[in-house]
């Protein structure tokens, strides 16, 4: 596997993504629970929602459909409206494929 560096310091590149165990800062967990908490749909994908602090959020949810989409099941299946078993890339290239 190729590992991407920067083109002028030839240093690693971190993609800006969250990454296993990797700490989240105070802010963006408040501003994902207010955005949770108001939201009226919830899509979650690519988690089994058994670390955190993923599976944390999810109780803030107050609305009337979630939807999770994720390879093995997740202790939420029971309160989803669809659960999907299934890659994440898999799932969301089939529906962009069906869109266009």
């Amino acid at each position: 596997e190729i590992i991407p560096r920067c083109n002028k310091c030839n240093g690693i590149v971190k993609p800006y993504v969250v990454l296993y165990e990797e700490p989240l800062d105070s802010y963006t967990i408040e501003e994902a629970v207010k955005y949770i908490r108001n939201a009226s749909m919830l899509i979650i994908g690519g988690t089994s929602l058994a670390v955190y602090p993923a599976a944390g959020l999810v109780q803030y949810f107050k609305g009337d459909k979630l939807v999770l989409i994720n390879k093995s099941s997740t202790p939420y299946d029971k309160k989803a409206n669809l659960v999907i078993n299934d890659s994440i890339g898999k799932v969301l290239g089939s529906l962009f494929d069906d869109l266009h």
